[in-house]
């Protein structure tokens, strides 16, 4: 069993930035790729970024690159998501997700993930 907790959500105006953290614990060896999506009210969850198991291969969806990075560092066991240039479109509540089984690719194509945070609230207002 995975456990995932994510932070840094917060109430930031348009422009500002925030970088988003997940803690994983328990079998975090069997982690293989990681993942950001977000859900905006209304709307169905979306794939936003993605690391492989090492963390040298990284996906940010088109609609967000250039604004956003994500990163892994597996000696402390965490992904993060610095987001840049947030605009309103951008609030949502930010999951990170986990899989054993799943490489980046197979994240990218849609492959289900098994472990997922609760998720951490992200809104974008002046």
């Amino acid at each position: 069993q995975v456990q995932l907790v994510e932070t840094g959500g917060d109430y930031v105006q348009p422009g500002g930035s925030l970088r988003l953290s997940c803690a994983a614990s328990g079998d975090v060896a069997s982690i293989n790729a990681m993942a950001w999506f977000r859900q905006a009210p209304g709307k169905e969850r979306e794939l936003v970024a993605g690391t492989s198991q090492s963390g040298i291969g990284t996906y940010v969806t088109n609609a967000n690159k250039g604004r956003f990075t994500v990163s892994r560092d597996n000696a402390e066991n965490k992904l993060y998501l610095q987001m840049n240039n947030l605009g309103t479109e951008d609030t949502a509540t930010y999951y990170c997700a986990a899989s054993t089984t799943a490489r980046l690719f197979e994240v990218v194509q849609g492959h289900a993930m098994e472990y997922w945070g609760k998720g951490t609230l992200v809104t974008v207002s002046s």
